[in-house]
């Protein structure tokens, strides 16, 4: 495992903006409860964006994981609405690189938090799943 080639700079913000779809939302949604965004789906959305931020700063053979994250889901957000992600570097340490996420809907914010992704090759991480698998 290598360090970014191009470390991305501190303060550099990569962004994506979905639509919250039947797919995005919570699985109760019954009895009254309405159709909101899960956390999961969330998650996922912040992690992608980070994910393709750094993706141009990568050689062809490295990709970036997610190591941790660490998020507050503040306000739902209806199907249908509008949700931006957005992910600012904060730290680059060797191979791993810390953002700053957050998520805003058109009336607030969303959620807040932290997530660390790290750069790995891919050979050997295939290698390390494959040995793993048996």
């Amino acid at each position: 495992m290598n360090e970014v080639k191009a470390a991305p700079r501190i303060g550099a913000i990569y962004e994506m903006e979905f639509a919250v779809e039947q797919r995005h939302v919570i699985d109760f949604a019954t009895d009254g409860m309405p159709a909101v965004l899960s956390t999961p789906n969330l998650i996922g959305w912040l992690e992608r964006t980070a994910r393709e931020g750094l993706a141009p700063l990568l050689e062809p053979d490295e990709r970036s994981v997610g190591a941790e994250i660490e998020l507050r889901h503040l306000a739902p957000t209806a199907l249908g609405q509008r949700v931006t992600c957005t992910a600012r570097v904060i730290g680059v340490d060797g191979k791993g690189v810390t953002f700053q996420i957050e998520a805003r809907d058109s009336h607030e914010l969303v959620a807040r938090g932290l997530h660390k992704r790290m750069v790995i090759r891919v050979e050997s991480f295939a290698r390390r799943v494959r040995e793993k698998a048996g």
